[in-house]
């Protein structure tokens, strides 16, 4: 270095040299100079033959120039005047060591230039030893952990102290002043001819002054060599010297110091540029995003993995396909930080939060990804939760614990039914995480008696699969003897080839716990029988709830800045921090994930070839159609049958409604207005109290009995449709869910509440006329009233033979026999018919007198009888004799229409009973007209609307399809479907998964 200098130095000296020379002032033109003269004061004239180049002065012409060999110069006698052969030796010496500068300077280049090219040539020469890294040791990769470079750059001498050692280059410039002050001391023809005389004193006093000066430099530069020497020696002999005073304890604390500052500080440049990344990355992700309706966004890998995951979580494993993916499964005991671990890795509180109390009540998948903002939504929503607020953060904790509480059955603590999550944000590792309920090893108040052993079968089912990544999160703050989730990760994963265990709380273990050293063992899984791939020590927070990720990240980097388990070696500095926890949960799940993705999706290829075989040999001519495909058929068809409601006749409304409304109205328009009316002695009171008992029926029963009436003809109309069989194109997979369509439909449909006011007033006004205009309505009347009147005869000959038992006849034919309680009512009858006999108009009631008698008649023959059932029996032999009387009446009556148009003056016939048996005729009609108009126009309609709702209810409840369509068809089509999805996506991942890598 001091040597390039030297050479730096000289060569300005002479450059200097020679511009003052050609500098000089005179009044001699140059044409009468001498020609070295005009070679010195203008080397470039065109009048001279040989131009040197430019004056240069190299490294080693001048580091060499007291070495060179002094002998006295022979110089030619000259004469004055202009003499071309005359010589100037210390000229040309100049000229002749300027020369030699280029010649060294162009080898240089050259020599430069071809060394690199050949050292290119080696260099493509050299095969890429980059797929053979893994050979090398670890030990080489991880030098600078173990060599301070940073103390041995340290430890050799600074510039300051090289500088020390160069020679004085100053007194080098003012030895050389000598040579400078020759060619500018006088005027130029002076100094030319006085150089040129070698018989002038001045020349000799000037040679011999040259040659000391030269004699002199030499001499310097080998001082300074020497003193640089020694000085190197000094150095070197102190440096031994300082280097042996220090211990070996001392060498290693302060080795130990300075590596964990290197790793901290390293740790922070990398911090710093990972955030300026994911602010990079974030621009880049909202530059796409202004261009989504440019073009389609490709699905990150992490998605298209989370949805294979999504769809293999509803899947029914029933052909023993079962799902072997890869998820990181986090268990720990409860309270030991898994909620805290997992929100650190998803850099926002996303998870509600306890003191104590479980709060982790069913298993939640959460997916990260990156993406431009930091939010978070459910697989099955389309709100986005922003993570960087925290109302939509306390949102979102809210959502979580509904839909918790919503999965936890009743009588039950946890639940297995999985909430998926997906978090995207910048600068998150892409991985898929599952938090499981903490195990526990008691069962508190509050808690179902199950809770303990519900938590350890959902635990196993998911450290079950083979490629699950299990990440045991242990309390750092308790003894690790209380531990119950390492004995159940043992038995999961006995050889620990796909565990991480993560300490927490490790602040807390620092404070209590006496010896460090249990700690490093923990660490080190010594206290343990599990073992595990890598092990973790962290921190998250100072135990309050409401810190942010950024204040526990930066309490956790101060920790393990001061902390003595970095200092002492017990700990190393990839193994603390959730960052580098997250690193390496991210590697391992990537690692598993291409390692077993291939494998699967050949079981899911086998798993659909044997499903469609067996579709083929029992379903040849159906078409494959799963469960929601299916319901979408039954509900065209069930629209369809609700729209023919409206191609039903008018008359078959009306037809149906009247013979149901008379069918509900009959027993109590006869028992309690025809008969009551009936007992009456004149026409006037009989039709005094027929009207009276049908304005108080009409104000009070009439109406709604019709609207009911209405509304059940309705109901079985829509029956009929929907059940009916629609031949070879009936279905049966549909009878059980169009039955519930209907019971749905039905108890939610309700009828106008205008309707029955409505109705009200028709049916008053039609009750009211008594006109009948001619005879064809006196016969429908008259016809009308006979079958009324023998329906009810039919019933009451009904129950008089239920009464009184099998006549002689059916005890003969079918040899059948009277009970005790039948012959006493017979012998009652038999009693109460020879009374009528006797009194054939006797009234509808027994006096008491009447009842002692018959009783003590039956007395006499040995029969004894309770006065209730002598008025039981009674009602039904009156209401016979008075239904055959009253037949026999209608039969006079057929020729009574021009009687009645006379109003039965000067006649004894007397026909007020056909009157109000057209009366109700007449209501029935146009009570039936009524209701079917407002079914036709208005309750269709209604239920029609009913129909399609609950439709759409039982469309978005899973559940409910999956009760109402069932059968070996439905299960098969829906594994069918569910395996080519499975099959489709993970063979959309793996292509993205190969194009990636």
């Amino acid at each position: 270095m001091w040597r390039v200098r030297r050479a730096a130095v000289a060569c300005e000296v002479c450059q200097s040299l020679v511009k003052r020379s050609s500098g000089t002032k005179g009044s001699l033109p140059l044409q009468k100079l001498h020609l070295v003269s005009r070679s010195i004061y203008h080397t470039h004239h065109p009048t001279l033959k040989l131009q040197r180049p430019q004056l240069r002065t190299s490294l080693q012409q001048f580091s060499s120039l007291t070495s060179l060999p002094l002998r006295k110069l022979k110089l030619s006698p000259v004469k004055y005047g202009y003499q071309p052969h005359r010589n100037f030796w210390p000229a040309r010496l100049a000229a002749r060591l300027l020369k030699l500068r280029y010649l060294i300077l162009g080898s240089a280049v050259g020599g430069g230039y071809t060394a690199k090219k050949t050292f290119d040539q080696w260099k493509d020469m050299i095969p890429d030893l980059s797929d053979y890294k893994w050979i090398v040791p670890d030990i080489v990769w991880e030098i600078d952990e173990y060599i301070d470079l940073e103390k041995i750059r340290k430890a050799l001498p600074n510039s300051e102290d090289l500088a020390k050692l160069a020679p004085d280059f100053d007194k080098i410039a003012e030895s050389l002043s000598v040579l400078k002050d020759f060619f500018t001391t006088g005027s130029p023809g002076e100094t030319a001819f006085r150089a040129t005389d070698p018989g002038s004193e001045s020349d000799k006093r000037y040679r011999k002054g040259l040659l000391g000066e030269l004699i002199l430099l030499q001499q310097q530069i080998q001082e300074h060599e020497e003193e640089a020497r020694r000085a190197a020696g000094q150095y070197s002999a102190s440096y031994a010297q300082q280097k042996r005073k220090v211990s070996d304890k001392e060498k290693i604390d302060q080795l130990q110091e300075e590596l964990l500052h290197t790793q901290l500080k390293y740790q922070r440049i990398l911090e710093r540029l990972e955030k300026e990344n994911k602010e990079l990355r974030k621009l880049v992700l909202q530059k796409d995003d202004k261009g989504i309706h440019h073009r389609k966004l490709k699905k990150s890998l992490i998605d298209m993995y989370s949805e294979v995951l999504d769809v293999l979580s509803d899947y029914d494993a029933s052909y023993n396909t079962q799902d072997h993916l890869p998820r990181v499964v986090v268990v720990g005991d409860q309270s030991a930080g898994k909620t805290s671990v997992l929100e650190m890795i998803a850099q926002a509180r996303i998870f509600p939060r306890g003191s104590g109390e479980m709060m982790t009540r069913s298993p939640v998948k959460v997916t990260l990804s990156e993406g431009p903002h930091h939010v978070a939504l459910f697989k099955d929503s389309s709100r986005e939760f922003d993570l960087t607020k925290e109302e939509d953060l306390a949102a979102l904790r809210h959502e979580i614990e509904l839909r918790m509480r919503k999965n936890v059955k009743e009588g039950c603590t946890v639940s297995p039914e999985t909430i998926s999550l997906n978090v995207k944000g910048p600068g998150l590792q892409r991985m898929v995480l599952v938090d499981l309920p903490g195990v526990i090893n008691t069962v508190t108040s509050g808690m179902a008696p199950d809770t303990k052993e519900t938590i350890f079968s959902i635990s196993k089912a998911y450290m079950q699969n083979p490629n699950a990544i299990i990440l045991c999160i242990q309390d750092g703050s308790v003894d690790a003897e209380r531990s119950i989730v390492t004995d159940l990760v043992s038995q999961m994963d006995p050889h620990g080839r796909r565990t991480i265990f993560v300490l927490t709380k490790v602040d807390l273990a620092e404070k209590n716990v006496a010896s460090p050293s249990r700690i490093q063992q923990i660490i080190e899984g010594k206290l343990f029988p599990m073992k595990a791939l890598g092990y973790f020590a962290v921190v998250t927070g100072k135990g309050n709830s409401s810190e942010s990720i950024e204040a526990i990240r930066d309490y956790e980097e101060e920790f393990f800045q001061n902390s003595k388990l970095l200092k002492t070696s017990m700990l190393k500095a990839h193994q603390v921090t959730t960052r580098n926890l997250s690193l390496a949960v991210s590697d391992c799940f990537w690692k598993m994930v291409r390692e077993s993705v291939e494998q699967q999706a050949d079981s899911f290829k086998a798993t659909r070839f044997n499903l469609e075989t067996e579709w083929k040999n029992n379903y040849p001519r159906l078409r494959e159609l799963d469960r929601n495909e299916l319901f979408e058929k039954a509900k065209n068809e069930i629209l369809d049958e609700v729209i023919s409601l409206s191609q039903v006749t008018p008359k078959h409304w009306e037809e149906i409604l009247q013979q149901s409304l008379w069918e509900r109205v009959s027993t109590h328009v006869i028992e309690n207005i025809y008969l009551p009316a009936a007992q009456t002695m004149n026409s006037g009171t009989f039709n005094t109290t027929v009207d009276i008992k049908l304005k108080q029926w009409t104000d009070k029963q009439l109406p709604n009995k019709a609207v009911e009436v209405a509304w059940e003809t309705l109901q079985e109309e829509f029956s009929r449709f929907m059940t009916e069989p629609k031949g070879k194109e009936h279905d049966d997979i549909f009878d059980k869910l169009k039955e519930a369509v209907k019971e749905e439909s039905i108890k939610r449909h309700k009828w106008n509440d205008f309707a029955e006011d409505s109705l009200r007033v028709i049916q008053h006004n039609a009750l009211e006329d008594r006109s009948i205009s001619d005879k064809q309505q006196w016969d429908a009347a008259i016809y009308f009233m006979e079958e009324a009147l023998q329906a009810r005869l039919k019933d009451t000959e009904n129950a008089i033979e239920n009464m009184v038992g099998p006549d002689w006849k059916k005890r003969w034919l079918y040899w059948k026999n009277r009970t005790q309680e039948q012959c006493v009512h017979n012998e009652t009858k038999n009693e109460l018919e020879k009374m009528l006999k006797c009194n054939e108009e006797h009234p509808a009631y027994l006096a008491s007198d009447e009842i002692t008698t018959v009783r003590k008649n039956l007395e006499s023959r040995g029969v004894e009888v309770d006065p209730s059932l002598i008025k039981d029996t009674w009602h039904q032999v009156y209401r016979r004799h008075f239904l055959k009387t009253a037949l026999n009446h209608c039969n006079l009556c057929r020729r009574g229409f021009y009687y009645y148009q006379r109003h039965f003056v000067d006649s004894e016939l007397e026909c007020n009973d056909v009157v109000l048996f057209w009366r109700i005729q007449r209501m029935l009609a146009i009570t039936a007209n009524t209701l079917r108009q407002q079914l036709t126009n208005t309750e269709v309609r209604r239920l029609e609307k009913n129909v399609k709702e609950v439709l759409e209810d039982f469309a978005e409840d899973s559940e409910k399809k999956v009760k109402l369509l069932t059968g070996k068809r439905v299960q098969l089509a829906e594994d069918l479907k569910k395996v080519r999805e499975i099959q489709e996506k993970l063979d959309a991942f793996i292509e993205a998964l190969h194009q990636e890598k």
